[in-house]
């Protein structure tokens, strides 16, 4: 069936992905202000995702607010939120390795975690988005996950869309480490994972048939909808083309051209 081009009803709830959907870089992208203070104002409740753990979901709560949106900590979740909580729950306490930046360093320590750069005593290791990337540091993780080490990521996005273009993200690491270890990642935390689906839905309160998830990626976000029963809308204001999305076999449910699309008939202002 032929994807909708708008929003066919109010949903009650409404996970919308960050970067590539409501901004980029450091600019609101057109009708994401109007669409999520219309949908609230509808009484719907909201939540934003992102994959990127190179910011704190409280980081990017503070950015929507001072881009025009206000949101608080609460209604955002990052891959680095899910992976912490997805350690605290199987290894509290944990000795890991992080391939990442500063703010995934801080949410391991902040929650009791223990970063080692010593390969035969670390239990995880982390790939992740890292704009500071070194040698040493995949040989590292290299040496941990030949001596028996276990290998997650917070997300295996291939590139993290900015103004002008991309950059390298986690799936670099993951490759690098793959491709010179042997090993597969066992687990990816963020988007597509039916954890990170789960996480949203949990802070909306609602059930996967009542919302909508909105992101600019086939491979992440409608694929990730699509594999927890959540309805999905792709908007071509990030990642994906009309090309590409004439060409692939993933089809989401409605296809925005900007996230005023996702405002219903009557409530468009």
């Amino acid at each position: 069936m032929k994807p909708l081009a708008k929003a066919a009803r109010l949903y009650k709830g409404y996970i919308f992905d960050a970067d590539g959907t409501v901004y980029l870089s450091d600019r609101l992208l057109p009708g994401a202000a109007e669409a999520v203070g219309a949908l609230r104002w509808a009484g719907a409740s909201v939540v934003f995702v992102s994959n990127n753990p190179t910011i704190s979901h409280e980081d990017i709560a503070a950015k929507l607010t001072r881009l025009g949106i206000p949101t608080n900590a609460s209604q955002v979740i990052n891959s680095t939120l899910v992976l912490v909580q997805y350690l605290r729950n199987t290894s509290p306490g944990a000795r890991v390795y992080p391939i990442g930046e500063k703010p995934l360093m801080d949410a391991l320590l902040g929650n009791g975690f223990v970063v080692s750069e010593e390969p035969s005593e670390i239990e995880y290791v982390i790939a992740s988005f890292d704009r500071t990337l070194v040698y040493r540091k995949l040989q590292i993780g290299f040496d941990a996950i030949r001596a028996g080490a276990r290998f997650i990521a917070t997300n295996a996005d291939p590139y993290c869309p900015v103004a002008g273009g991309g950059q390298p993200d986690a799936a670099a690491v993951i490759a690098a480490l793959e491709a010179s270890t042997g090993a597969k990642v066992e687990r990816i935390l963020g988007k597509p994972s039916a954890v990170m689906a789960e996480t949203a839905l949990r802070a909306l309160g609602v059930s996967s048939k009542d919302c909508l998830l909105t992101g600019d990626r086939l491979l992440v976000d409608v694929v990730m909808a699509q594999s927890t029963g959540i309805p999905s809308a792709l908007v071509l204001s990030g990642a994906t083309t009309r090309q590409e999305l004439s060409h692939s076999e993933i089809k989401p449910d409605y296809v925005f051209e900007t996230l005023r699309d996702a405002l219903p008939d009557g409530l468009a202002r």
